[in-house]
């Protein structure tokens, strides 16, 4: 919610119209306030040819459907297409769309009647007609959203000739043209980017209006104010407040009154520069790029982030010269092996995600909450384990050489792993154009860039190992040797602190709180268990400790795990049966039925339903409050919706309790609203 008076007068201004039940089209009408068909421009198609087919949607007067990135809030408009075999269908083109801006909340749609046109490849052995079937979903809405869905066909005849009629002429000129005439740039900027036009004479980009087609890349309220600099156009453009990474390159519409031309410019200044043929690794090609991989993997080893677990294996190094010269290498080996074998698993789990779309870069897995969480608990077990709060082994070190041995390589190939895992958030000199131009490349050529980077982090820490003369140089061992290992517990503990802050910038700062509270639960954890576990101990003892430890281990991971639902205390998941069960009971309970693609349905929610006044309200009274996620379209949301004849949301459903009538709120709700609904039950509500 970017300004708030605004956002309560337009709440204010819609409710009264919003109290009439508005929105759900006729029961069992799968496109409500709107229609759709295929159209094809041609009469006749030759073997081997290719024709346009469109889907037109005819868009009732005062509703909207959705461009290709919907913006804040909707779903664009999607088509599945059926084909004979060996025929293909092009990616769907869309019109450009109008720019909807609703409390603060900015949406790009179409209304009227939008083309969306698909290129139809037809085989050469084509001998019967084209049957064409296409399964179209859109999302439609006003005040209200409801999915609407037509499944269509069309039969397009097969002869000598390709016959066009010119049908979709009109609809093809509609779409955005080729930038083929155009100049343009993009660098990265304070809080976003600077993006450079030149257009064809005669152009003028005044009140122009850039269309990102990614959501999360910028920011779709901001203002964009194209101004001239010296015969070009320059326009700043806001990051969005959900982008994780720089993107490298901006893609879209370019819309300026009547010109409407289709944009894909690169970003300079981006940390890795994703184009085959920028940066400074494709300057050389392949070879170019393993070696610049290489030199920015040994240069790794210094950026600061790398230094916590490095640090450990060089302890392990020092405590590791008396033994032999053999087991030195086979440990140098399997450090070698974890470091690469992990930049190659690294590599292909990016690949597989830049496959399906994900805009997936180095360091990815740092913008997944769990997994920050599980790194800053494991940086803090190694710090509590450096301190000496527990000791690993001591157990199996009694086994035997042979175990201790397995141990120890196992051992050493996690460090690598643990290093690269840590190493993912730096880059280094030489990395960002390898890395640039490995994600580009066929699968092989990026396993051979990654794998590069690999050795060369790895290599000084084999070459130590296969040289242990050049160990001699340290100090023999002694107690200084434990001084070391302790100091060594605290850079561990300042990067568990850094993923601590990393958590809390993913979620919230209630997230990071719970996050830390739960590493001080994890420290009580290994501290009854190295208490209890040194010889001498009872069974029993030992048993009592570590029950104890492994008790305030889960007691840790409960709370890590109530910082991805911080809701879930007010709000409960709906199951149409508990709903029905405290109904019949008497309790009086709210259902909200929202969607993530709602727009209404999140304002209502920034404005309403979480707001002090009204969740103060929910309690005092004893309100169960469920919330129907509908996003999916769940199967028994949609029976729930069909009890009241809606087939959309948002739909608030207020049961009072002892059993009176469930009170339908409008679909634009103030806390005035709410808070008069919750205020009219309370005869009801006192008396149990």
């Amino acid at each position: 919610m970017r300004t708030l008076l605004p956002l309560l007068a337009l709440l204010v201004a819609s409710a009264v119209g919003a109290q009439q039940p508005a929105g759900a089209g006729p029961a069992g009408d799968p496109s409500p306030h709107s229609e759709a068909r295929l159209v094809a421009d041609v009469a006749r198609v030759a073997p081997g040819d290719a024709f346009d087919v469109a889907l037109e949607v005819d868009v009732e007067e005062g509703w909207h459907i959705y461009w290709l990135n919907p913006g804040d809030s909707g779903q664009p408009v999607s088509v599945a297409w059926t084909l004979p075999e060996s025929a293909q269908a092009g990616p769907l083109r869309f019109p450009p769309p109008a720019r909807y801006v609703d409390a603060g909340l900015v949406t790009y749609a179409h209304s009227g009647t939008p083309s969306f046109l698909t290129r139809i490849q037809v085989p050469p052995d084509a001998a019967e007609a084209v049957e064409i079937a296409a399964a179209a979903r859109w999302l439609i809405c006003a005040d209200v959203c409801l999915p609407a869905s037509a499944d269509l066909s069309l039969t397009v005849p097969v002869g000598a000739e390709t016959v066009p009629t010119g049908t979709l002429d009109a609809a093809r000129a509609a779409l955005p043209a080729s930038a083929e005439d155009w100049t343009a740039s993009a660098a990265v900027a304070d809080g976003g980017y600077v993006m450079t036009l030149d257009p064809p004479e005669g152009v003028s980009l005044e009140g122009a209006m850039f269309f990102v087609d990614e959501s999360g890349v910028l920011d779709h309220a901001a203002e964009q104010a194209f101004e001239q600099e010296g015969g070009a156009w320059v326009v700043r453009l806001a990051s969005s407040n959900y982008a994780t990474t720089v993107a490298q390159e901006l893609s879209g519409v370019l819309v300026a009154g009547e010109t409407a031309v289709e944009l894909t410019v690169p970003v300079s200044g981006a940390p890795a520069v994703a184009t085959a043929g920028g940066g400074e690794a494709a300057a050389f090609g392949f070879w170019g790029a393993l070696a610049f991989a290489f030199l920015g993997g040994v240069i790794l080893n210094l950026m600061p982030c790398v230094f916590p677990i490095l640090s450990i294996k060089i302890l392990g190094f020092v405590k590791g010269r008396e033994q032999s010269r053999t087991e030195l290498r086979t440990h140098g080996l399997a450090f070698g092996a974890g470091v690469v074998l992990s930049f190659l698993a690294l590599a292909g789990v990016l690949l597989a995600l830049k496959a399906t779309g994900d805009g997936a870069g180095w360091g990815f897995q740092l913008r997944y909450p769990p997994v920050v969480a599980g790194l800053a608990a494991l940086m803090t077990v190694l710090a509590l384990n450096l301190l000496g709060v527990f000791e690993v082994g001591q157990t199996a070190a009694s086994v035997g050489g042979r175990l201790d041995r397995r141990e120890g390589l196992s051992g050493a190939f996690l460090s690598g792993v643990l290093a690269v895992i840590v190493a993912s958030p730096c880059t280094a000199p030489f990395m960002a154009g390898a890395l640039g131009f490995a994600v580009v490349q066929p699968a092989p050529v990026a396993l051979a860039v990654f794998g590069a980077l690999g050795v060369g982090m790895a290599l000084p820490y084999v070459l130590l190992s296969f040289k242990p003369g050049w160990l001699e140089r340290l100090p023999r061992p002694g107690r200084w040797m434990e001084t070391l290992k302790q100091v060594l517990a605290f850079p561990l503990l300042a990067t568990a602190v850094w993923l601590v802050w990393l958590f809390g910038r993913l979620l919230d700062v209630d997230a990071a709180a719970l996050l830390l509270m739960a590493l001080v639960t994890l420290g009580l954890a290994a501290w009854a268990w190295g208490r209890w576990s040194r010889p001498g101990l009872s069974r029993r003892a030992m048993m009592m400790g570590r029950t104890a430890g492994g008790l305030a281990a889960v007691a840790a991971v409960a709370l890590v795990a109530t910082a991805f639902a911080p809701e879930q205390a007010a709000w409960v998941d709906f199951d149409a049966a508990e709903v029905d069960a405290l109904v019949e009971a008497g309790e009086p309970v709210f259902v909200d039925v929202t969607a993530t693609w709602c727009l209404s349905c999140q304002v209502n929610k920034q404005t309403s339903l979480t707001a002090d006044a009204v969740r103060e309200a929910f309690d005092a009274v004893g309100v169960t409050t469920v919330r129907a996620d509908w996003t999916d379209q769940d199967p028994e949301i949609t029976a729930f919706l069909d009890r009241f004849g809606r087939n959309g949301v948002p739909l608030y459903v207020f049961y009072p309790g002892d059993g009176a009538e469930p009170v339908l709120l409008p679909e634009v709700l103030t806390p005035g609203i709410v808070l008069d609904a919750i205020a009219a039950a309370a005869p009801q509500t006192a008396s149990r």
